[in-house]
């Protein structure tokens, strides 16, 4: 039997539907547009049309021809991402970043149980063993840059684990490099995940059955929940309510009912 392709799980990136987009807003003012990304979708323009992207859906919603990405999310990574309207905030945001004035926190299912909360302090550099390019891994050598990611379980049941990330640098993929160097790597990774050559796979076919039955989530289970900025010009905490695939996920793993999970996220604050 011919292998199966899910339905919206393409390599290619999908379209936003213009009158979904006004859902996914978090807060909006007159300097910053806060957006609750889906998984799969990805942040930066393509050449599928404005629609094909956060950055083009945003143009399409605001009716302006720049807007300015403070920082991005992995394509299949959900969560809080914020939009400048202008030059001024899109400065002030991104100078934050710079003097490390910014704090974030994640939510992640990983694959296997963390007993207890655990620091990730090591070297992330290219992957040279790896087919795929954009791996990076635990590794020291002169091209290396210091990781360092704070991971929280929440809740441990099944042989998976419901965990808050908190990551102290902001490394390409550090969270699921780390995650994986801990043995439990994060629930439907293809790249760090059980085979890298799975992404490989995925490029060519998409989400097939086939892969389904080894990943068991069409994307990486990690969600950007809080970003906060604290710096002089500009303090501001934006939160990303779980989205719907991520809340089923969680029930079916870890059997974690919609007022459980909430209730473990709720009131925990950032270091």
């Amino acid at each position: 039997m011919a292998d199966v392709l899910f339905a919206g799980s393409s390599s290619e990136p999908e379209l936003i539907n213009p009158n979904e987009f006004p859902e996914w807003i978090i807060e909006e003012d007159d300097g910053v547009l806060a957006v609750n990304k889906p998984g799969l979708i990805v942040c930066h323009p393509s050449k599928n049309g404005p629609w094909s992207s956060l950055v083009g859906a945003a143009r399409e919603y605001l009716g302006q021809d720049l807007v300015h990405l403070v920082h991005r999310l992995d394509r299949e990574t959900s969560g809080v991402c914020l939009l400048a309207k202008d030059k001024l905030r899109a400065r002030h945001s991104q100078m934050a970043f710079q003097n490390q004035q910014v704090s974030k926190e994640y939510v992640a299912i990983l694959e296997g149980e963390l007993a207890e909360p655990t620091r990730i302090n090591a070297h992330l550099a290219k992957d040279l063993d790896s087919e795929v390019y954009v791996k990076q891994a635990v590794r020291k050598s002169n091209s290396s840059k210091r990781a360092e990611t704070y991971f929280e379980p929440l809740k441990v049941s099944n042989g998976f684990t419901l965990v808050r990330v908190i990551p102290v640098t902001g490394r390409k993929h550090q969270i699921r490099v780390h995650a994986a160097h801990l043995g439990c790597s994060i629930v439907g990774d293809k790249v760090y995940g059980p085979d890298d050559t799975l992404y490989l796979r995925f490029i060519e076919t998409g989400y097939t059955e086939s892969l389904h039955a080894v990943l068991g989530f069409h994307r990486q289970a990690l969600h950007a929940y809080r970003i906060q900025f604290d710096a002089p010009q500009f303090k501001r905490s934006f939160l990303a309510p779980l989205p719907a695939d991520f809340r089923n996920l969680a029930v079916t793993k870890l059997g974690i009912g919609e007022e459980g999970l909430d209730a473990l996220l709720v009131g925990r604050e950032l270091p």
